[in-house]
C-alpha cells in the first residue's frame, strides 16, 4: 500500500512551472509526484511516468475548435487540474499549461506508485481511480489547499532515457510526438513499438524514502 502517515509538508511546484507550453511542461512532469490528501495526516502518491502534451494549434486537443461549457477549465489560467469524463467511463487528470485562453495541457497517463501492483495506475483511467479523483477537481488550483498537487521528487530518478513518442487513443493528429514516458518504467500503459518492458531486476520503481 502507498498510504503514507506524515507531517511533513511537500511543497507543490511553482505556479511558473506551469506557465509554459503544455510540449515543455510534459516531459518535465516525469518523475514528479502526484500526491493527494486523504485525512490530516495521511496522504497517497505515485510517481508520474508517462505524460502526453496536448494544444489548441493541433485537432487531438479538446480545445481545437472551441470553448465550450465542458472545456473552459483548459482556457483558464495554468496550475489548474483539468478533469473529464471519457467514454463516460473513467476520469482523465490533466494539468492546465500556458497562458489563459489558450487551451493547452498535459495528460497525465501513467504513475508508478510504491509497494503497489506495477499496473494498478499504468493508464489514466485506472490513475483517476487509485487516486480518487473525479470531476469534483476539475478547475481547483494545483495546491496544499486543494489537497491535491505536485512536487518534486527529494531523490531524482535517473532520467538519462525518457522516450519520446506518438500519443495514443486519438483519431486525429497521430504523428505528433508529444508522448513521453521513463524508459526504465514497467508502469507505462503503452510502449512504443519495439520497446520491450524491461526485466523486474532491470526496472526503476519507487520506494518509500521517494518522497520525504
Amino acid at each position: 500500500m502507498c498510504n503514507k502517515t506524515t507531517k511533513i509538508v511537500q511543497k507543490p511546484l511553482a505556479k511558473n512551472f506551469f506557465d509554459r507550453a503544455a510540449e515543455l511542461v510534459a516531459p518535465d512532469l516525469i518523475g514528479c509526484i502526484l500526491i493527494k490528501r486523504q485525512s490530516k495526516n495521511k496522504i497517497i502518491w505515485g510517481v508520474i511516468v508517462e505524460t502526453e502534451a496536448y494544444s489548441q494549434e493541433e485537432p487531438a486537443c479538446h480545445g481545437f475548435n472551441r470553448k465550450t461549457s465542458s472545456n473552459k477549465t483548459l482556457f483558464g489560467p495554468s496550475g489548474r487540474w483539468y478533469v473529464y469524463l471519457t467514454y463516460g467511463t473513467y476520469f482523465c487528470v490533466n494539468v492546465v499549461t500556458g497562458n489563459s485562453n489558450w487551451a493547452s495541457g498535459v495528460l497525465i497517463r501513467s504513475l508508478a506508485m510504491p509497494y503497489e501492483n506495477e499496473r494498478i495506475a499504468s493508464g489514466p483511467g485506472l490513475l483517476a481511480i487509485r487516486m480518487g479523483i473525479n470531476k469534483s477537481h476539475d478547475n481547483l488550483p494545483i495546491s496544499l489547499e486543494n489537497g491535491l498537487w505536485l512536487t518534486e521528487a527529494s531523490s531524482p530518478i535517473n532520467m538519462e532515457k525518457i522516450v519520446k513518442t506518438t500519443r495514443i487513443g486519438i483519431s486525429k493528429a497521430k504523428s505528433l510526438r508529444w508522448r513521453w514516458y521513463l524508459h526504465s518504467s514497467r508502469s507505462i500503459s503503452k510502449r512504443e513499438k519495439g520497446d520491450r518492458c524491461p526485466s523486474i531486476n532491470n526496472s526503476w520503481h519507487p520506494s518509500r524514502d521517494y518522497l520525504q
